[in-house]
């Protein structure tokens, strides 16, 4: 399918999925531009280091993570950006971080069948994989990186747990 029939396709969509799609798309850009500069310079951003966030969800993050997920998988595909695995999971991290759901971005590494050294990144949210699913098995993980949400650092930071 060419790109002119997928952008009438997603312009056919619901207003959620078209505003979705085009916060994809701006998150995407975002990540590329980002990755310009070197890897200590954005790591900031990416939330606390080698920490996970828990394997449970709040109610409606998984919704929000498979919308998401689809969002960012629609736009990678139309974007004529270099949108590969790690691109693609800082988007859909911000883009999580906005909807205030906790996510871990992971960090891997391994060899390929020559032997060269390969990389891969993906997101999770609770126990859903948001991106970079489908080539993570094989890579170890190297780096990871928890975005909390605000209440959940409040709670911890209070002991309480409202």
């Amino acid at each position: 399918m060419n790109a002119l029939r997928r952008v009438a396709r997603i312009a056919s969509t619901d207003s959620l999925d078209r505003r979705m799609f085009l916060e994809a798309l701006a998150y995407l850009t975002w990540a590329r531009l980002l990755l310009l500069l070197p890897f200590h310079k954005y790591a900031r951003f990416l939330g606390q280091p080698m920490t996970e966030t828990a394997q449970d969800t709040e109610p409606g993050s998984r919704e929000s993570a498979s919308r998401v997920s689809s969002a960012i998988r629609r736009a990678g595909r139309l974007t004529p950006l270099d949108t590969r695995c790690l691109v693609r999971a800082i988007a859909a991290m911000k883009m999580l971080q906005r909807r205030e759901v906790e996510t871990t971005l992971y960090l891997g590494t391994a060899k390929d069948k020559d032997g060269r050294m390969i990389a891969h990144a993906w997101l999770r949210c609770g126990n859903q994989y948001v991106t970079g699913a489908e080539e993570m098995r094989g890579f170890t993980v190297v780096g990871k990186f928890a975005r909390h949400t605000f209440q959940r650092n409040m709670r911890d930071r209070n002991g309480s747990n409202r």
